[in-house]
């Protein structure tokens, strides 16, 4: 292992830190290191194996389609591209999809979209809350509030402006007759598994009314099943005029997109906006796969291992109350506010063969595969229990 982490370093820009595993092999919920550990994944990708490692229909979809074909670029009509484009605007009643690679594309179209919308209107200002993350693109970057994300690569793009999540005041101070959007995340995956109350999701709509503005809804991470319905914003009274996906979309393959109705989608004329990768046949085959999933009992299954898991980590937070402070999330995204840092928790855990992530700094982000059963949430709780039971002087 030392070997190929040093190559890695030799080769590989140094962005990311990395756990200290090499992977082998990976199925259902759990992954293999080269080493013969076996660990239970409660990451999933960050989100994205909504299906888990190698499912058996994903691989199938694969096979199938890598025998057709691979990449024609978006000069053709493709049948995978279609199927699942219809059956995403059933389920929702959404009516058009356009299909991009990534989370980060998603919000670049979302924006580009929104001022096409906005500009004859007079209406250039855009705004998104502190805490959300849209991706690192400087259309995404210049709605967010991270600086490590962000310092030294200013300037970011004007009329873009951070606002204070659930900060009734600053809504009512910012927003106005020139506001374009509004892009928001209805659980902030990165941002601590924070969501907005409902009382600022009620002055948002009352505001929308008055002043006419777009709302975005960042469903790139919650998206897709992942809170126990099929996008977050459902939990809720509000309808998005756009909504970005991504991660489980496309089952473990690189797939991202928008959704708008028509008034809006037909507002980009052939060559405003495309994509040389977007919707590419094999992600749109294995996201196919996904979504029929949903369709026929997962979402059921997310409720009730939601609610089940939920159970489990409130228990938690009673034994550990000088620890955790917060169960946070729906279905199968959760987080524990801690009054420590996460990263020491997650330490913890991977010493136990278990994987998650620190969100925010101080939660922790529980995202394991939508198929996990309650075997695993029992395994995942027991050493969540050890864990936090190593850690002293909090």
């Amino acid at each position: 292992m030392s070997n190929i982490k040093q190559t890695e370093k030799d080769v590989i820009f140094q962005t990311y830190k990395r756990l200290p595993i090499v992977i082998d092999k990976s199925e259902a919920v759990r992954i293999w290191d080269t080493d013969g550990n076996i660990y239970l994944d409660f990451l999933a990708g960050i989100a994205v194996n909504a299906l888990g490692h190698s499912h058996p229909k994903i691989l199938d979809a694969i096979n199938e389609q890598a025998k057709k074909y691979l990449h024609v670029s978006n000069y053709f009509y493709q049948e995978a591209q279609i199927k699942l484009a219809k059956k995403i605007t059933e389920i929702t009643g959404y009516n058009k999809v356009f299909f991009s690679n990534s989370g980060t594309e998603a919000t670049e179209a979302a924006i580009k979209l929104a001022r096409k919308w906005g500009n004859p209107k007079s209406k250039s200002k855009i705004f998104g809350f502190s805490g959300g993350f849209h991706g690192r693109t400087y259309a995404a970057l210049s709605l967010m509030d991270k600086p490590n994300y962000k310092n030294g690569m200013e300037p970011f793009l004007p009329d873009n402006k951070v606002i204070e999540i659930n900060n009734i005041q600053q809504l009512e101070e910012n927003i106005g007759d020139d506001t374009c959007a509004l892009i928001l995340e209805f659980i902030q995956g990165e941002g601590g598994l924070n969501s907005p109350s409902e009382q600022f999701l009620d002055k948002i709509a009352e505001l929308k009314d008055k002043y006419g503005f777009l709302l975005i809804a960042d469903e790139v991470q919650s998206g897709f099943g992942r809170t126990g319905k099929f996008f977050a914003f459902q939990h809720t009274k509000i309808k998005p005029d756009i909504i970005t996906m991504a991660k489980g979309m496309g089952g473990g393959l690189p797939l991202g997109g928008i959704l708008a109705n028509n008034e809006l989608a037909s507002l980009w004329e052939p060559g405003n906006h495309g994509t040389t990768y977007g919707g590419n046949a094999l992600a749109c085959a294995t996201g196919y796969v996904v979504v029929d999933e949903l369709e026929h009992g997962l979402l059921d299954h997310v409720n009730n291992i939601g609610e089940y898991f939920h159970e489990k980590l409130t228990g938690i937070k009673d034994k550990y109350s000088d620890k955790v402070i917060e169960v946070r999330g729906r279905g199968l995204m959760k987080g524990l506010l801690l009054n420590f840092e996460a990263a020491e928790l997650v330490s913890e855990l991977l010493k136990r063969k278990v994987i998650a992530n620190a969100a925010s700094g101080n939660v922790l982000r529980m995202v394991p595969p939508l198929i996990v059963q309650k075997d695993d949430i029992d395994e995942f709780i027991d050493k969540l229990d050890e864990s936090l039971s190593a850690i002293q002087n909090v």
